[in-house]
């Protein structure tokens, strides 16, 4: 036995000696070939790639290994941190056989998540019940993963993350809703539910792509389904489908109002395209383009293009017409360059286009109403070392009461800036001398009028009128025995025209026929100015410590005469005579061409002018202010007018004006009045309606009267201002935090409204025996409900016909998360309801866009 131990260790020695002289003897030099062999030898050496490119570092209250199965199970405040991902949960099991990582919830006796696994990675943070992942794949899959994405919140039944930047997910639920997102509350007041979606994560930003998707308000299905959404998460604009109001209207049916897509073109372009659509076949196409350049200017173009249909076909009541507006806007920045300017503002539309819209924004904004529609474009030069503004204008004017339009194309004005004529010898202007102004400007004006029909046609053209215009305007002032200003002016006109009128009766046609002479003609006229004027001051003070203090009384009284020669006289030639049917002989100046000139004033003028300006104030007690007296405006202004011409052949006096304005009630309620009176009597012959002014003076009869009224009432002026917090210590949260709470549990909240009531009554005579009348009360005003519900409304009630004019009532819900907006035309020929859901959250107010954002708007992203 001895020897057989002895045997094998010796051999054992043997053989190590041996390896041990192999080791230390110099190898042999290789030829190249065998070194090569050597190294691919080694090289198919196959070397086992480990499961983990990371150390897997794990933490728990209670940890086991299973060495058999390969699994470690981590239980209690549970914690798995690899490469960029942290896994904390109640639960986690790691199989290492499978490489696979899967971490639970915290579960309560009945088997209930009630704490669910949180992962975060790369920054971003997921709540989820239950949550695998393949450490080789990468990929993971998760159980009612709760994600946050820019403003919102997504929840999905199952999610599989494919890799760090696509997850796709089944039954999912997206919102905005904060108090959800923060955890205040179980359930969001609304939500977006798709089966299936697809989020894509990128470095810049991410986006999620859904299938069919219908809003949820409150747990409850709306009819509000799309057939698929791209909701881009990103502080970009990004393009999105417009939502749509829908309602009914009574003349074209039920709508859809305002569907449509949005679409940034580079930096400085978006574009939205927008439908209406209605039942009875009425539609409308809406093509908008805003730009921008930051700097620089900014502007947009729109259109509308579309059809309107009413009645049943094949019935007398059938109509149908095709209606456009094309409308352009440009503002350049006062940065870009002070010297050169543009602005753009055009409207135009056809001629039926308010009284036939299928764009019911226009009845709701009261566009329905307007009876006239003006263009304009303007190019304004000015110049560093000239004093000189040279302004281009040209202009389109609709009026849809007579279908004619007033086109002026181009207008150029000359203008200098006010200079003094003399300078000052002692650098202080003082006298008559050296207050001289002298302001002049050069006028080139092209006007036409025409109908629809004839707009840049050969009819229009041969109506077209050139005309030029010079003014010169000279005044001085000073100052004399101290308390009065004395003023001279004096204003010269020149002007030209291509075409003068010729007036005469045509017996075969029975009518005054008015032609259009292709002549170049001019006028001059020339008048003179001279007034003074001073400020009267008179106070009357009362006993101490009565109610009202003081009134105080300010007169402006000033005194002018004016002289113009009669260049109405046949001396002159611009004016000649015609015979009416009855043989009248009656003037006619040959300058009437719709005033694109004016006429040259008749009858020599050597008028006498006066005003009287009043301002009359007092002085009360008051408690709220610090210094214990206010001041109350009777009249800010009261003034008497007229004058009285010396040269009239007669009617020397002119009819007399008073106007007044003033405000009461801490300047609330605004009074404006105006009322003109003739000195002279006016007499009817029996059966006429016209009467003739006499020469009998001093009767002073009402040729016309007018006053507005207007009155903004709200809850701040009739109620005292409540500290809630103060008052209510107790304070609602989640959905009652705008409540206030008192000792018996009543809920307190600022009830605010407000009302503008408005008034206006018109009433002119003139020469007519029936004057004519006009009054109406406005009301427009709003008030909240509670906190969350708010009534708006306004309406106008004709007082001579009785009728209501258009009235609106509208109702808005704030749930939170997004606003529902109900309006309503209750009568009139518009009848009208139309009814709204927007979301408030900008990732969705610009992918499912319920705001007509652009980037041209505030606050909006560039």
């Amino acid at each position: 036995m001895a020897k057989t131990v002895s045997k094998n260790i010796l051999q054992i020695l043997i053989i190590l000696i041996f390896n041990n002289f192999l080791a230390q003897k110099t190898p042999e030099k290789l030829p190249k070939s065998a070194v090569n062999d050597t190294i691919i030898q080694k090289d198919t050496i196959a070397v086992k790639k480990e499961s983990l490119e990371d150390v897997l570092r794990t933490k728990a209250d209670e940890e086991r290994n299973d060495v058999q199965k390969k699994m470690t199970y981590l239980l209690k405040n549970a914690q798995v941190k690899y490469q960029d991902m942290q896994i904390d949960a109640d639960y986690i099991s790691i199989d290492h056989e499978r490489s696979l990582i899967y971490a639970r919830g915290k579960q309560d006796a009945s088997g209930k998540i009630i704490e669910n696994v949180i992962t975060n990675q790369g920054g971003k943070k997921y709540e989820t019940t239950e949550f695998s992942y393949n450490t080789k794949t990468r990929q993971a899959i998760a159980y009612n993963a709760r994600t946050e994405e820019s403003e919102g919140v997504i929840i999905a039944q199952k999610t599989k993350k494919y890799s760090d930047t696509v997850f796709a997910m089944k039954n999912g639920d997206y919102t905005t809703d904060t108090y959800f997102i923060q955890k205040k509350d179980t359930l969001p007041d609304y939500k977006m539910r798709a089966s299936n979606i697809k989020l894509i994560k990128t470095k810049n930003n991410s986006q999620i792509v859904t299938g069919p998707i219908r809003m949820y308000i409150e747990e409850i299905p709306t009819p509000l389904i799309l057939p698929f959404a791209i909701l881009p998460f990103s502080s970009k604009r990004s393009a999105g489908i417009l939502i749509p109001s829908f309602g009914e209207r009574q003349d074209v049916g039920f709508f859809l109002n305002g569907i449509g897509y949005y679409q940034p073109i580079g930096e400085h372009f978006d574009l939205k395209v927008l439908a209406d659509i209605y039942t009875k076949g009425s539609w409308n196409l809406r093509p908008e383009m805003h730009y921008l350049k930051k700097y620089r200017y900014s502007g947009s173009f729109s259109a509308d293009i579309g059809k309107t249909i009413r009645g049943i076909k094949g019935l007398e009541n059938y109509t149908e017409t095709g209606t456009y507006r094309i409308a352009w806007t440009h503002t350049q920045d006062t940065k870009a360059n002070p010297f050169l300017t543009f602005s753009a503002s055009v409207n135009a539309t056809s001629q039926t286009f308010y009284n036939n819209t299928v764009n019911n924004g226009y009845i709701l904004d009261q566009s329905v109403l307007q009876t006239q529609q003006n263009s304009t474009l303007t190019l304004t030069k000015r110049f560093l070392t000239l004093p000189i503004t040279i302004t281009g204008t040209a202009s389109y004017s609709q009026n849809f009461a007579t279908g004619l339009s007033d086109l002026r194309l181009p207008q150029m004005n000359v203008a200098v800036n006010q200079f003094y004529l003399f300078k000052s010898k002692t650098g202080t202007r003082s006298g008559l001398l050296e207050n001289i102004t002298v302001n002049t400007s050069l006028n080139l004006n092209n006007y036409v009028q025409a109908n629809s029909g004839e707009l840049f046609k050969k009819a229009m053209w041969d109506k077209l009128q050139t005309g030029i215009k010079n003014n010169i305007t000279l005044g001085t002032n000073t100052t004399v025995a101290k308390y009065f200003t004395f003023s001279l002016g004096a204003n010269i006109d020149n002007a030209l025209t291509t075409k003068t009128l010729t007036k005469y009766y045509d017996p075969v046609e029975m009518e005054v026929v008015n032609k259009m002479n292709n002549k170049i003609a001019g006028y001059s006229t020339f008048s003179t100015t001279a007034s003074i004027q001073t400020t009267l001051y008179g106070q009357a003070n009362f006993k101490k410590g009565s109610t009202i203090e003081a009134i105080r009384h300010v007169v402006t009284p000033s005194i002018g005469f004016t002289y113009s020669p009669d260049f109405g006289d046949t001396k002159f030639g611009y004016y000649k005579n015609y015979y009416t049917a009855n043989g009248a002989l009656t003037p006619y100046s040959i300058f009437e061409n719709n005033g694109i000139i004016g006429s040259p004033t008749t009858g020599m003028v050597g008028a006498l002018n006066f005003n009287i300006g009043n301002n009359i104030e007092m002085k009360v007690k008051s408690k709220s202010d610090s210094t214990g007296l206010k001041k109350v405006k009777i009249f800010e202004s009261l003034s008497l007018a007229g004058n009285y011409n010396f040269a009239a052949k007669d009617h020397p006096w002119s009819i007399m004006t008073i106007n007044g304005q003033s405000s009461f009630f801490n300047n609330k309620l605004t009074v404006n009045t105006s009322l003109s009176l003739d000195p002279y009597r006016i007499i009817f012959e029996p059966g006429a309606e016209t009467g003739i002014r006499t020469e009998d003076f001093g009767h002073f009869s009402l040729q016309g009267f007018n006053v507005q009224m207007s009155y903004p009432l709200s809850s701040e002026i009739f109620g005292e201002k409540v500290d809630y917090p103060k008052k209510y210590p107790a304070k609602g949260d989640i959905r009652n935090e705008v409540y206030y709470f008192d000792d018996d549990n009543y809920a307190h909240f600022d009830q605010a409204w407000t009302l503008n009531i408005s008034t206006n009554y018109q009433y002119s005579k003139g020469l007519s025996r029936t004057p004519n009348r006009m009054a109406s009360l406005g009301l427009d005003g709003s008030i909240k409900l509670t906190p969350y519900w708010n009534i708006t409304g306004s309406t106008h009630y004709d007082l001579v016909t009785k009728d209501l004019a258009l009235t609106r009532i509208g109702f808005s819900r704030d749930q939170r998360s997004f606003t529902i907006n109900f309006n309503w035309v209750p009568f009139g020929r518009y009848k009208v309801y139309d009814f709204f859901i927007g979301i408030k959250a900008n990732i969705l107010s610009d992918a499912l866009k319920y705001k007509d954002r652009s980037f041209t708007q505030p606050n909006a992203p560039f």
